[in-house]
């Protein structure tokens, strides 16, 4: 069985995204085994500096690259533009040769260069900037996805 990791900054604080992201990882729970480790989103209150926001990047990417494993993706948006389909193949050919999958999903200002630069492949979902708890949820119903193209399921249409 793949073992996937989620590597994500923050806490999800909705209960509606919390029990979405609960629900794909329940019905993962046939195809993988998923962890999820949230490291500290580190925020400033007022509009940060520039230098603020590399300090932010800088610090959380540390703890980041405390948690990379196997095969890592960062989700980026300047990342691979990827459909369903191809990557539901993407995540069949990592598991065939590698067996183990660490997605990052960064926090409200993105993912450190030295993090990406140490990330297997850069992907992205969309052009579109999406909070990263709602990203959270995209990327876990994204891998069901996945895996119910593998076996020609009728969740995908």
């Amino acid at each position: 069985m793949v073992k996937i990791n989620i590597v994500c900054v923050g806490k999800i604080k909705e209960d509606y995204f919390a029990s979405a992201v609960q629900e794909y990882l329940k019905r993962l729970n046939r195809f993988a085994k998923v962890s999820v480790i949230e490291v500290k989103e580190r925020n400033i209150t007022q509009e940060p500096s520039q230098g603020e926001i590399l300090e932010i990047l800088k610090r959380e990417g540390e703890e980041i690259k405390k948690h990379l494993s196997g095969y890592v993706i960062a989700l980026a948006i300047e990342g691979e533009k990827v459909s369903s389909e191809s990557f539901s193949k993407k995540i069949q050919a990592i598991k065939d040769k590698q067996g183990e999958i660490t997605f990052i999903i960064g926090g409200s200002y993105g993912i450190d260069s030295s993090v990406k630069a140490l990330s297997n492949e850069k992907i992205s979902f969309s052009a579109m900037t999406f909070p990263h708890t709602l990203m959270r949820v995209i990327l876990v119903e994204q891998i069901y996805r996945a895996f119910t193209i593998m076996e020609d399921g009728k969740y995908h249409k």
